[in-house]
């Protein structure tokens, strides 16, 4: 099966210019990008549209703490299955293909979800909605990375983030212009979701498929098209027959996972799967409400600090545009992970002391996000294929997109009995602790890879050894 992600480096033009130089359409590329990046903003809305919705969901089944966590989390564990399955659809149906199934899913879903009468069957109605979710969380940035020119793939990859918090920017928005509506406004808070639905779909219709599968499955005259679109004819045929050498390599078995020499890059992305989510970010994206209401708040005044808070995610998601292929990942990362634990540390002290109320924990929560959003968000999803090698990635890729779902799911079913049973202070310095964790673990183990070819930081890897 050849790589669903195409993250390689710039194959040299007959001239000896990389590729990588090459003029390139913006206006074209942006808009190839758009409807790649809409599946982020179909991400990011449906898994923080809940966060409006959970404290009416929570007095219409009557829900105990556990059973909270579950109707949050049941998203997630649809999104491990569909992101399981996702590599296997996208070669199957394309990148376009899929991404319409995706669409047309996620509408459907959004509407039972809305429509549900009972605890299970809402469930069952989020758990199918996570495996579009899970499946748009690879496809999605597939269809962004084989359209876009490798000089321009940090920051490509950080328009994909920009779209996961744009969606999710838009459904703290729309939790709070309904929350007024009545016992039912969690329903029209889910039905809601048919829109960004429907404007995928548009979207996917008028785009064409990527010029990597269209080459994988011999349509070298659609293929080439594409690419003329981007970076004009001469360089598209250039860039057909790298895609062509590319794809007649094969990639390596399962087997090669274990092998002693992608043991490492391997161990660390997958840490760095998992500390991701334990450093609580899609806890406050999920549970703001229940976080400020918890200091004092309103629900109506917790839902507007909800939209603040996604308000400032947005904002500073922007900076990363000009950070991740300036300052480099390993800095970022390092950076990030220690604000957030000073910040989270801050908000365990005002528990502790009894000043967790008001401007105070809002104050602190706006400026986690901002070491979130500007440092390690887009980061993460770029330093992922980078760090694996070439001829591992396309199978390797799932154990950290699993690890972060799993990861995710966990940290979100058990965070509000966690909350409610240890306190505001112990869970707030847990968060920290694991924070600080993930600072070290990048300081010691993660290398730098900006301006570098795959092939170096794979050279890297085996110097290390």
């Amino acid at each position: 099966m050849h790589s669903i992600i195409d993250t390689g480096p710039a194959p040299a033009d007959q001239a000896g210019t990389p590729a990588g130089d090459a003029p390139v359409n913006l206006r074209a590329l942006m808009l190839l990008g758009l409807a790649g990046a809409f599946g982020g903003i179909m991400f990011g809305f449906d898994i923080a549209i809940i966060t409006g919705a959970g404290p009416f969901i929570e007095k219409q089944f009557g829900l105990t703490h556990l059973q909270l966590g579950f109707a949050f989390s049941s998203l997630l564990f649809g999104c491990m299955l569909g992101a399981a399955a996702a590599g296997a659809l996208a070669d199957r149906l394309g990148r376009r293909g899929v991404m319409l199934w995706v669409a047309l899913l996620f509408g459907a879903t959004c509407v039972a979800s809305g429509a549900a009468t009972d605890f299970t069957w809402f469930n069952v109605a989020r758990f199918l909605g996570g495996l579009a979710v899970g499946v748009v969380s690879l496809a999605a940035p597939v269809y962004i990375s084989e359209v876009a020119p490798p000089r321009l793939r940090g920051r490509m990859g950080a328009l994909y983030q920009m779209a996961i918090v744009t969606g999710i920017l838009v459904s703290y928005l729309i939790n709070y212009a309904l929350c007024d509506a009545g016992p039912d406004a969690w329903r029209l808070m889910f039905y809601t979701g048919a829109l960004p639905s429907a404007m995928l779909f548009a979207l996917m219709l008028a785009s064409p498929e990527t010029p990597r599968y269209l080459a994988s499955r011999g349509r070298d005259h659609e293929a080439l098209r594409v690419l003329a679109r981007v970076s004009g004819d001469a360089h598209a045929r250039r860039e057909l027959d790298a895609i062509r050498a590319s794809l007649a390599q094969q990639d390596a078995g399962w087997r090669a996972l274990a092998a002693p020499a992608n043991r490492r890059p391997l161990l660390v992305v997958l840490v760095l799967a998992i500390l991701v989510q334990q450093t609580g970010i899609n806890t406050v994206i999920d549970y703001s409400p229940m976080i400020f209401r918890s200091a004092g708040f309103t629900l109506d005044a917790a839902l507007f600090s909800t939209f603040v808070v996604g308000l400032a995610n947005f904002v500073f998601t922007l900076l990363s545009f000009w950070t991740i292929d300036r300052l480099g990942r390993r800095p970022l990362y390092i950076t990030g992970s220690i604000g957030m634990a000073l910040t989270l540390a801050g908000l365990a002290v005002a528990a502790w002391t009894g000043h967790f109320e008001g401007m105070l924990v809002l104050a602190l929560v706006v400026l986690y996000l901002f070491f979130f959003a500007a440092c390690i968000g887009p980061v993460f999803w770029t330093l992922l294929p980078e760090l694996l090698p070439n001829h591992i990635r396309s199978r390797a890729m799932i154990v950290p997109v699993l690890a972060q779902w799993a990861a995710n799911a966990v940290v979100v079913l058990l965070f509000p009995d966690v909350f409610n049973r240890l306190g505001s202070a112990a869970t707030f310095t847990l968060l920290a602790a694991f924070c600080a964790t993930q600072g070290l673990f990048a300081w010691f183990f993660v290398p730098e890879t900006r301006n570098r070819s795959l092939e170096d930081i794979a050279a890297g890897w085996n110097k290390a050894r």
